[in-house]
This record gives C-alpha cells, sequence and structure tokens, in this order.
C-alpha cells in the first residue's frame, strides 16, 4: 500500500514541478516549481472547451494573450474603455518590402535585449494581420506589406502539407482516412485475406459502411444539440462502381482556422424587406416558446438579452482588439435600433392591414344584414297590406272562400319563409272558420261521406303542406288544419254518431273513417278521439244487449270490422263477450254446429290462455261424451257423432284434440280392427278399403300430428301381421295378465317378486293406477281390463269380482255396486277387498 501511495504522489506532483525526485527517506525534492499560465476570463467560463483547435493553435493563443496582457499592462490598462474617443496609435515607418521600424520612444523592456524587442515586435505585427484590412485606405503601404508576409507564410504551410502528405500516402492513390481499413496495413490485410475487395462495403451482401464514422469541425462554442448552420456529415455506403469524389478546389488564400480574428467576417447589409423575410422565416421554424430575459454582465456594462444568438460573437469582438471598438459599438447600437424600429412599424402596418381587413369584412357582413333586413321590411308591408285588404273584405262581407284561399296561396307562394315564421296560417285559419261552417252547416256525414273533400284536401296542402302529423304532446302539437277540422267536421261526426248510427251496422261509420283516413284529410289524433269517444261506447252498450240465444246475427258479424281501428281497446270488449258466450255453451249439446260458427271466428281474438280455457271447460266434455256413445260398425257405420267431433279440428287446440281422439276413439276402433282381422277368412281388401276411409276423414292439421300417425301406422301393423298369418296382437293386451305372451309372464312375475321385496314407503313413487294394481296382487286378486267397457270416458277394470274405474285425476276410485245395474259410487281399498269378500261368500 505504501508503494501504490508513492506511485501515487509520483504522477500527482510530476507536472507540478521541475527537477523532482523522492529521496531514500521518502521525502520529495525538486529544483523549481513549474510556472503555469495564468487562468484568463475565456478559461474560466469554457475550462478545457477553450478557443484553439489544436495544442498548437492553444499555446499560440496563450502567447498571445500573454503579449497582449503585457502590451495593456504597458499601455497602463485593463479592459478597453468604450466611452473614449477613437485613438491611433503609430507602427513606426516602414517600407512595403521591408519589416517597419519602431519608434523611438518604443525601447525594449528591462532585461530583453534588442533583437528579443524585435522579434516580440514581429510577432505582435503578425497577429495583427487580420486587423489590417479594417485600417483606412491611407495606411496602403502597411495593407501591402502585412499582405506580401501573410502570402509568404501560407506558401510555407502548403509546402509542408504537401511534404506530410507525399510522406504518408503513395502515389497516384488517395489519402487514407484517418481509421479506415486502408490506414491500417494489417487490418487491410487480414481483410484481404477473408475476402474483402477494396471499395466494397462490409458483410455478405455488400451493405455495411467501411469508413468510420467521421469527425467534423463544429461551429465554434457550440454545443452538441445546436444544430443551426451545420448539418451532421452522413455515412456513405461503399460502392465498387462510384467514382471518387472531386477534390475541393483550391484558393489562393487559405482560412486561418487557427485564429481568433481570422473568424471575424463583416455582418452583410440587409435591406427593409429582406430583413422582414427573414423574420418572416424565422417566425415559421421557430415554434413558439416562453421568452426569458438574461442579463449579460460581463461587459463594461450591463446588458438584458433575449436572445442569445450571436452572444459569443459579440463578446469575441469585444476580447480582440479590433480597431475603433467604440464606434463598432455604436453603430451596432444603431443597426439594432434600426431593426427594432423596423420590426416594430412593421407588426403595427400589419395590424393595422388586419383591422382594415376585419372592418372591411364587418361592413361586408353589415351590407349583407341591412339588405336583408330591407327585404324582410319589404315583404311584411307586403303581408301587411294583404292582410289588411282581407281583414276590409270580411268587414264588408265580400270575403268568399275561393278568393280566401287564393289570397293566402299566393302569400305562401311568394313569402314562403315569412309565411311559416309569422305563422300566416292560423291567420288564414281564422278567416275560413266561419266560411267553412256555412259550407259544412246541416251536414250528414254517414250518408254522405264525400262530400267536402276537396275543399278540405286545398285547404290541408295550405296550412299542412307535406308535413306529416304528429300528436305526441296533445294539444300542445296541435297545427292550424287539426284546429281546423276539429271544429268544423268532427262535430258533425259527433252528432251523427251519437244520435243515427247503429253499432250491429258498422259499414256507415267505417266507410266515413276509411275513406278520410286514406285521403289522409283526417289527423289521427282526431280519429282516437272519434273511436274513444263515438265508437266504444256504442259497441260496449251493443254488446251488453247482446242476447246469443235470441239474435241470429253472430257478434263477431258487427264487431270483427273495428279490430283493424279499435287494436288494444277490442280487450275491454272481449271480456264481456266471453261472458255471454260461456252462459250459452253452459247448457250446448254437441249436435249443434251454431256453437261452432258463433265461436270460431274469436280464436285469433282472444288471449290463448282464455281460449283454452273457454274449450276444455264448455267444449272439450260435450265432445268427449259424443265419442264414447259413438259405435264403429263396419257393416252399418254412422259417422254424425264423429263428424260432430271433427267439425272442432281447427277452432281446439291440437294437443287436446289428440288426447280425445286417443282415449274415445282408437281404442274402439283398434278393438274392432283387431276382432275383425281375427274372424275366420277375413276379407283383406275391404279391410284395406274401411282403413283408408278412416283415414281420410281425418282433417290435414290431424294427420300432420305424430301421434295420430302411430295410432293409425298400429292398426296397419295388425293388418300386415293378420296378412302374413302371425298372431295378431291385441290392443291393451300389455294390461291384460291372461293375454301376457310367456316373456311377459315372467316379466311380470319378476315384477311382482321384486314388489313384494319392495318396502312399503316406495310405493310412493309409483302411479295412482300401479298402485291400486300392486295392492291388488298383496291381497291375491285378479287386475285386469274389461275391453270395451267405459264409465264417463275412462276404461272400467276388473278388481276381483268388483267392476272399477280410476280417475287419476282426482286419485278416486269409481265401484260399480250392483253388477247389470249402473250405479257407481266413490270407494276405498278396504271396502274393495270387503266387496270380494262378499262376492265370494253369496
Amino acid at each position: 500500500m505504501a508503494e501504490e501511495a508513492e506511485g501515487m504522489d509520483r504522477f500527482d506532483m510530476d507536472g507540478d514541478f521541475e527537477g523532482g525526485r523522492f529521496g531514500r527517506d521518502g521525502e520529495f525534492y525538486y529544483r523549481s516549481r513549474r510556472e503555469r499560465a495564468p487562468q484568463t476570463r475565456d478559461d474560466a467560463i469554457y475550462g478545457v472547451f477553450a478557443e484553439g483547435d489544436s495544442d498548437y493553435d492553444s499555446e499560440d493563443d496563450e502567447g498571445s494573450r500573454r503579449r497582449g496582457r503585457r502590451k495593456r499592462r504597458r499601455d497602463g490598462g485593463g479592459e478597453p474603455d468604450l466611452t473614449k474617443p477613437v485613438q491611433f496609435v503609430s507602427t513606426g515607418k516602414f517600407m512595403p518590402n521591408k519589416e517597419p521600424e519602431p519608434e523611438p520612444d518604443q525601447r525594449p523592456g528591462l532585461g530583453r535585449s534588442a533583437a528579443a524587442a524585435k522579434e516580440e515586435a514581429a510577432e505582435e505585427e503578425q497577429d495583427d494581420e487580420g486587423d489590417t484590412e479594417m485600417l483606412p485606405m491611407m495606411f496602403g503601404r502597411i495593407r501591402e506589406g502585412a499582405r506580401a508576409r501573410r502570402e509568404e507564410k501560407e506558401k510555407e504551410r502548403e509546402k509542408e502539407a504537401r511534404r506530410r502528405q507525399a510522406a504518408g500516402v503513395g502515389a497516384g492513390e488517395p489519402a487514407a482516412a484517418l481509421g479506415s481499413l486502408e490506414a491500417n496495413t494489417k487490418v487491410a490485410k487480414m481483410m484481404a485475406m477473408m475476402g474483402y475487395k477494396k471499395g466494397m462495403g462490409l458483410g455478405k451482401n455488400e451493405q455495411g459502411i467501411t469508413a468510420p464514422v467521421q469527425t467534423s469541425l463544429r461551429p465554434k462554442n457550440a454545443g452538441l444539440g445546436s444544430v443551426e448552420g451545420f448539418k451532421e456529415p452522413k455515412p456513405m455506403m461503399a460502392k465498387e462502381n462510384l467514382p471518387a469524389p472531386p477534390p475541393p478546389p483550391t484558393s489562393g488564400k487559405k482560412e486561418k482556422r487557427w485564429s481568433k480574428k481570422a473568424s471575424t467576417k463583416k455582418a452583410p447589409v440587409l435591406t427593409k424587406n429582406e430583413l422582414l423575410a427573414m423574420r418572416a422565416e424565422q417566425e415559421q421554424d421557430e415554434q413558439p416558446a416562453l421568452v426569458q430575459k438574461v442579463i449579460d454582465m460581463r461587459g463594461p456594462q450591463a446588458r438584458v438579452l433575449t436572445d442569445l444568438k450571436g452572444l459569443n460573437e459579440e463578446q469575441e469582438m469585444e476580447a480582440n482588439d479590433v480597431p475603433m471598438p467604440e464606434l463598432q459599438y455604436n453603430v451596432r447600437l444603431l443597426v439594432d435600433e434600426a431593426k427594432a424600429d423596423v420590426l416594430r412599424l412593421d407588426g403595427q402596418l400589419r395590424r393595422e392591414q388586419e383591422k382594415v381587413a376585419s372592418l372591411v369584412r364587418e361592413k361586408e357582413k353589415v351590407a349583407k344584414q341591412e339588405a336583408l333586413q330591407k327585404r324582410q321590411l319589404q315583404v311584411m308591408e307586403r303581408i301587411a297590406e294583404t292582410l289588411e285588404q282581407v281583414r276590409v273584405d270580411d268587414t264588408a262581407g265580400m270575403l268568399t272562400l275561393d278568393g280566401l284561399l287564393q289570397t293566402f296561396h299566393g302569400l305562401k307562394v311568394q313569402f314562403e319563409e315569412e309565411f311559416k315564421m309569422c305563422s300566416i296560417a292560423w291567420i288564414a285559419c281564422r278567416y275560413a272558420h266561419p266560411l267553412l261552417i256555412q259550407i259544412f252547416q246541416g251536414w250528414q256525414p254517414l250518408q254522405d261521406p264525400k262530400f267536402g273533400l276537396d275543399v278540405m284536401k286545398k285547404w290541408k296542402d295550405l296550412l299542412q303542406g307535406d308535413q306529416p302529423f304528429d300528436f305526441s304532446d296533445g294539444s300542445a302539437s296541435m297545427t292550424p288544419y287539426v284546429q281546423l277540422v276539429s271544429e268544423v267536421i268532427l262535430p258533425a261526426v259527433r252528432i251523427s254518431g251519437t244520435n243515427s248510427w247503429e253499432a250491429r251496422e258498422p259499414e256507415p261509420m267505417l266507410n266515413f273513417l276509411e275513406l278520410w283516413d286514406n285521403k289522409k284529410l283526417l289527423p289521427p289524433v282526431l280519429l282516437q278521439s272519434i273511436l274513444e269517444h263515438v265508437i266504444m261506447p256504442k259497441l260496449s252498450a251493443a254488446v251488453d244487449s247482446w242476447d246469443p240465444r235470441r239474435e241470429s246475427i253472430p257478434i263477431h258479424v258487427w264487431v270483427h270490422p273495428w279490430l283493424p281501428m279499435l287494436r288494444e281497446r277490442i280487450e275491454t270488449l272481449c271480456h264481456s263477450i266471453r261472458y255471454k258466450l260461456s252462459t250459452v255453451l253452459h247448457v250446448w249439446q254437441a249436435h249443434d254446429a251454431s256453437a261452432y260458427a258463433v265461436l270460431s271466428p274469436w280464436k285469433d281474438v282472444f288471449d290463448s290462455a282464455s281460449w283454452e280455457d273457454l274449450i276444455v271447460r264448455y267444449i272439450i266434455p260435450k265432445l268427449r261424451l259424443a265419442l264414447q256413445e259413438f259405435q264403429i260398425n263396419p257393416a252399418n257405420q254412422k259417422l254424425d257423432q264423429f263428424n260432430w267431433v271433427m267439425l272442432w279440428a281447427s277452432a281446439i287446440p291440437i294437443h287436446l284434440m289428440v288426447h280425445m281422439l286417443e282415449v274415445d276413439f282408437f281404442s274402439k276402433w283398434q278393438q274392432v280392427l283387431y276382432h275383425w282381422l281375427c274372424s275366420p277368412n277375413p276379407d283383406f281388401n275391404e279391410i284395406m278399403n274401411w282403413y283408408k276411409g278412416w283415414k281420410g276423414l281425418f282433417p290435414p292439421e290431424l294427420l300432420a300430428n305424430e301421434r295420430i300417425r302411430m295410432l293409425l301406422t298400429a292398426g296397419l301393423d295388425m293388418m300386415n301381421q293378420a296378412a302374413e298369418g302371425l298372431e295378431v296382437v291385441q290392443p291393451g293386451a300389455r294390461e291384460n295378465v291372461g293375454y301376457l305372451r310367456a316373456t311377459e309372464k315372467r316379466q311380470f312375475d319378476a315384477a311382482q317378486q321384486a314388489y313384494h321385496a319392495m318396502p312399503g314407503a316406495a310405493m310412493a313413487d309409483l302411479s295412482f293406477k300401479e298402485s291400486i294394481q300392486a295392492y291388488a296382487m298383496e291381497q291375491g286378486l285378479l287386475f285386469m281390463p274389461r275391453v270395451g267397457k267405459f264409465y264417463n270416458g275412462m276404461p272400467v277394470y276388473e278388481f276381483g269380482t268388483v267392476s272399477i274405474c280410476i280417475d287419476s285425476v282426482k286419485r278416486l276410485l269409481y265401484a260399480q255396486l250392483q253388477e247389470g245395474i249402473e250405479r257407481w259410487s266413490a270407494v276405498t281399498l278396504t271396502q274393495l277387498v270387503e266387496m270380494n269378500r262378499m262376492g265370494r261368500s253369496r
């Protein structure tokens, strides 16, 4: 660690002392302390970024600054005082091609030889070469001598540059760029061995760049983010066939980039228009930003700046010993003031021009409004004159309906906007109302519905036009035409409908309403008013007085025509109509077809629930009785009861009709077919014709039902079994134990054994019929259906020796009290068992 500390100390102190070394005792000995150049103001501001392009330039500038400071110290001053008048300093006597001779009072200083003083004077004169161009013309010889020395030095620099270039680059080849592949011979050879060709790009597809990132000289004191007046070089792709860039043109004079004074250029002279154009471009390019003020305290007096452009150049010009700084400062102030005045005046001019343009537009707008108001005033005067003439004619009794219509029609055609804006239609309605009352006085709308159609159509076109009726807000949306119809037409319709119209004769009122409604002359709000206050009261009274047993005209004949207009209002009538029908259907019999004619038209008018309830309560029971009394006899078949039932096929819901036919018709029909097929030598052709005849009696809506087709197919299967000589299975034999086949007998025995092994609580899962059957098995009694025997549409079973009937819906059990007598009574299972014991004892 000690050695590392010693090495660190040596590294840190090598640049501070001359002839320094460490002794054996660890102490540092030195001959003298190294002198360092004093820090200038630019060094304090810019640090390592102080002016100078190279170390050589930095040393040269440092020497110049030292000589300048020594000269200023000799002159007895620091920064130039710009408030003093312009002073000229003599440079001595000299010839154009000779060195200048100093003045007698400019002697070499103490401790310096005359040669050293002469050399220092020559160096100062060399630094002032950039300022000779700004001297007056009277110093022409001095300018010529400075130019000759400058050209000679430029030639020497060019010779030195050519010498260095010839030493580093072969003949006939362009100079290799610093850091490129050609500059590094080892890398170039290695790349050539790997297949690289000179002038081509890198990579498989030769898309890479070979030239390194080029270095470029940025403007003085410009940061990395500054892009004004400078463009970054773009990397160039190496191409095989691209020609080499032409060499830069050589000029007689080279720019001295290492000198501060060489960067000082004269500002271009701008005219007023150029200055304004430049300002406009800057305003377009620059985005609006917040203006910040900066106080510059670096000069002899404080300055308030809002733009930092050119700040360094101005400070550089102050730092450089330019000739006549006071004059240049004053001229610069005058130029800035002139620029500010030009921009200020230009802004005022623009504002005045915009104000003039705005006033011109406002004048045009006011002129248009004035012309429009003049025209409106003229139109209003014309309309007022016309209305005044109408008032005079009305007062004198000379006003006619046709003349009034033509007058207001002319106003509407000429002044359509004002006709709507001023609501002139209401004024026309006021004058037309008494004239229309006279025309329609004594009118009977039910006898002559076409009267006044043409007149009202003309007034509708005038007052309403093509605008649709809108009455969502009631009276708030009342229009002149609606007001006119409600005061002229509606009273006559109400009087006729209340006094002379009969609800059982709907045609007169329907013809009038349909005619005026189709012509769109009767507003919807008035139509609803007529239906609500004229039609519905009449219909309700007629329905209440309707008696279906005495009247020959069905009620739907004079109620259904109003369905398209009444819509939801008809529901209030349907309740009364259902009540009236139920009183009649309670005593109705199935053979009376008039009930179908009265009831069927209401199927689509009543709601589905109400219709089904009416059918189930009053129609289905009567039809089932008819089917139960119906006898199927192939030898002498009578179809009266069957036709009564089929008449209701379109009115009864399909599921109710199918269930009724399955229970009360197909059970008997299949039994008759079975016995016919089991008879000796049946005639199958006759049986087939009999089957086809029955199938043709069913309407299409029933034949389309799957259950009906299955029942008909069951009969066809029995016919096929008989034709093939197979055993025909009797319909319903699956419930008769005596007709079970051997396999079904085994299944029955297995079910009986499973029942005995099943606990009593499991009986709750069985149906009512299955429970009774299981109870009969438990008691050892026979339970089987009696073929062709029914009671109230329900099949009859044998429970031992007693005939019973099971109502699964009400869960009741009926028993025939005495054989041969149709006397049935509800009993319990215990009573059935007791009845069987009494029958066996007899």
